[in-house]
């Protein structure tokens, strides 16, 4: 029998591993008697004895019962015995009768199995024909569709209660955020800009040299750039930069609980969370379009002074007699817009945000998709909007 010394004060003495007996009381009762030391360091008894005697047929026992017969010490492996042969009694339909264990143990037990696992727990979502999916799925489509009407009201409001100077939220995350999705987003916008440009002039070169109309590259690469391609490709860029941050960032305050806070405390999570973040995308991205715009011109340039017979004043000209203000300014409306939805989808995903680590991957995963979805739907919207007024 393997033992451990314990050396005490002027004493010596040996504990013995912890282990247990069989005793058969009657036909229907098995009695585990435990003794010696089950502490950490003893390890778990192996239950096969036990198991063998409930694998019996016929006079299989219908009760395990535990008793103390000299447990000099105990910690986890003492629990983990109780559970596997509660696991026993369990698979074999007896019961298990924790008999007079330490009061702890016996506690432990009553808490680790406390809320079996359901077995056809797994199965609940899944679905049972077509026509039940088909209603989850219209189901989950009119509750997402509620709460993102409900989510747009809100931040309205709170847009007007900011307007009334009754909003309540510090000026430091304002501009905070300003800078985060401003002046650093601009080398990526710039890069993706140029070759943006790049792209649109050198397929246009393609096709506009074989008439001898090199100089129209120009118009093309501003026409594109200035109504189109500056706008949406800055919005792209931030919804995928800034749009998953915002839905991270409020994810994991979902999951700390921080947002409850807020809301225990008497803060608006609209006015102090979703208003900065709206308010500093919505100032932001007309200079990024701007800026995306210059970039998308300079990419057109590059390529029609070193591939055409075109000069740098021939391009340049031609580029400002092909775009006017209003041209001009209709990108930067645009951009304003899609600044406000990539606010508000990144905002409503993290909100929405489940309470794990995946559920916040999974929101900033949405508010991705979801806001380069909104932005080719409005950015669709302004074209007919813009054709039907002849802008």
């Amino acid at each position: 029998m393997a033992c451990k010394c314990v050396h005490g004060r002027g004493s010596f003495h040996v504990r013995a591993v912890g282990s247990f007996a069989l005793k058969t009381e009657s036909a229907e009762t098995l009695e585990v008697e435990l003794q010696g030391d089950w502490t950490s360091r003893s390890g778990v008894p192996d239950t096969a004895s036990i198991r063998e005697q409930f694998a019996r047929n016929g006079d299989s026992p219908k009760v395990l019962r535990c008793r103390d017969a000299g447990i000099e010490g105990w910690s986890s492996p003492l629990v983990s015995f109780l559970l596997r042969c509660h696991e026993i009694c369990a698979e074999t339909k007896a019961e298990l009768d924790p008999g007079d264990v330490p009061e702890g143990a016996a506690h432990l037990l009553d808490l680790a199995t406390a809320v079996p696992e359901k077995k056809d727990a797994r199965k609940a979502d899944k679905c049972l024909g077509s026509l039940h999916c088909l209603g989850k799925d219209t189901i989950a489509f009119f509750v997402s569709a509620k709460q993102i009407v409900h989510f747009i009201g809100q931040a309205t409001l709170g847009f007007f209660r900011m307007l009334m100077g009754r909003a309540r939220f510090r000026g430091s995350d304002v501009l905070l955020i300003m800078q985060e999705c401003g002046a650093e987003a601009l080398p990526i916008v710039g890069l993706i800009s140029l070759l943006t440009g790049l792209i649109l002039g050198f397929v246009g070169s393609i096709n506009l040299q074989a008439f001898g109309a090199s100089i129209l590259v120009a118009d093309l690469v501003a026409m594109g750039v200035v109504r189109e391609m500056g706008c949406i490709m800055a919005a792209v860029i931030m919804c995928g930069r800034t749009g998953a941050a915002f839905a991270a960032q409020l994810g994991t305050m979902k999951v700390n609980e921080e947002i409850d806070s807020f809301t225990t405390f008497g803060f608006s999570a609209i006015d102090f969370l979703v208003l900065p973040r709206m308010l500093a995308l919505m100032l932001m991205m007309p200079v990024l379009c701007v800026f995306a715009d210059f970039f998308g011109i300079m990419g057109g340039l590059l390529v029609s002074v070193s591939i055409l017979d075109v000069t740098f004043t021939e391009y340049v000209t031609q580029t400002l007699e092909s775009i006017s203000t209003l041209d001009f300014f209709t990108g930067i409306v645009k951009g304003s817009v899609f600044g406000v939805l990539i606010a508000l989808t990144g905002c409503l995903r993290g909100i929405q945000c489940g309470d794990s680590a995946a559920a916040v991957g999974e929101a900033a995963t949405s508010a991705v998709v979801t806001g380069i979805t909104a932005i080719v739907v409005f950015d669709a919207i302004f074209a007919v909007v813009f054709h039907i007024l002849g802008i």
